[in-house]
């Protein structure tokens, strides 16, 4: 075990991974000093510059060279900066990446892992802040995963790499100086979720730096005797169904979190799904549908905090 940010969690993973698998290359803009957040410190001096390719800034091009990688037995590592900019690679991603294996019957496979960094940033303004998973989602064809924890981060990247199909992995933008134990050897599957906390009172369904907040805001719950229980799902796409129906209905309530914009956000998905079993009672709480300002008391306005979560929870048990 070692005391790893979850930046340094997703290069280490990356570098196990490029020394066993020779296959593997990353390529974006900025790798070369590491990228912007440091999640490739290291790996041009260990590998060179052609398996850690820095790119012109044109987001199209860049999973367009990808997708042909993959398709020629490659393994691309795609780096978005964040998922702002993915949106001029949406055609590559959406029509190109997600549908080759089944539109030609399996006879071509694209192995790659397109890294979307999500969430507000900080003074960073509505261009640099948003949370689009469930688009992706939305998408078939593409795994999407989305870590909490540096541990997560290093699994679920690994995970991505030996999955076969395109992952949209998204990182938060927030976590990146995030600190904890990480265990080299611990794998983690897709589609599993993890259980931050028991409880007998309520379930929080969350993902990413949400389901953080989401643990915090259990916390201060219980001390006041409501013990809510935490699930994170870490993978969207496929989503740990199981591990939710199976504590909605022990609680009989379940509140779903995700910074994303409320209005038709991946937790209508699961709201749906619920009700669909009657499992639960279900409420949402999701950020505003408005960009993010960048001036700080606008930012403020729609960012979600473990305060706001508290105060969700408590209107679902009606205290």
């Amino acid at each position: 075990m070692a005391v790893m940010t979850y930046a340094a969690a997703a290069a280490a993973a990356l570098q196990s991974a490029m020394q066993a698998d020779p296959s593997i290359v990353a390529l974006g803009e900025d790798l070369g000093r590491g990228g912007i957040f440091g999640q490739y410190r290291g790996l041009l001096e260990t590998f060179g510059p052609e398996r850690v390719i820095d790119t012109p800034i044109s987001e199209a091009t860049i999973v367009g060279a990808a997708v042909g990688m993959a398709l020629t037995g490659l393994k691309p590592v795609v780096e978005m900066r964040v998922i702002d900019f993915a949106l001029c690679a949406m055609d590559e991603i959406v029509n190109q990446a997600a549908k080759n294996r089944f539109m030609f019957g399996g006879q071509g496979r694209v192995p790659a892992v397109i890294r979307m960094p999500i969430g507000i940033w900080s003074a960073s303004a509505a261009q640099h802040s948003q949370s689009l998973e469930s688009w992706f989602v939305h998408v078939p064809g593409l795994v999407v995963l989305a870590p909490s924890t540096p541990q997560d981060n290093y699994s679920l990247l690994q995970a991505a790499l030996r999955c076969g199909d395109p992952v949209a992995h998204f990182e938060h933008k927030e976590l990146w100086a995030s600190e904890g134990e990480v265990d080299p050897a611990q794998r983690v599957e897709i589609g599993q979720a993890r259980k931050l906390r028991e409880g007998r009172d309520l379930t929080i369904v969350s993902w990413s730096k949400a389901a953080l907040w989401s643990a915090e805001a259990a916390a201060q719950l219980a001390g006041d005797g409501i013990e809510a229980e935490v699930i994170d799902l870490r993978t969207l796409w496929p989503w740990d169904r199981e591990a939710v129906f199976a504590s909605a209905r022990k609680t009989g309530r379940v509140l779903i979190v995700h910074e994303a914009v409320q209005v038709a956000g991946f937790g209508a998905e699961i709201a749906a799904s619920l009700a669909e079993e009657g499992a639960a009672k279900v409420a949402r709480l999701g950020g505003a549908r408005a960009p993010v300002g960048y001036a700080p008391v606008l930012e403020a306005e729609v960012r979600l905090t473990p305060e706001r979560i508290v105060a969700k929870a408590r209107a679902l048990l009606g205290r």
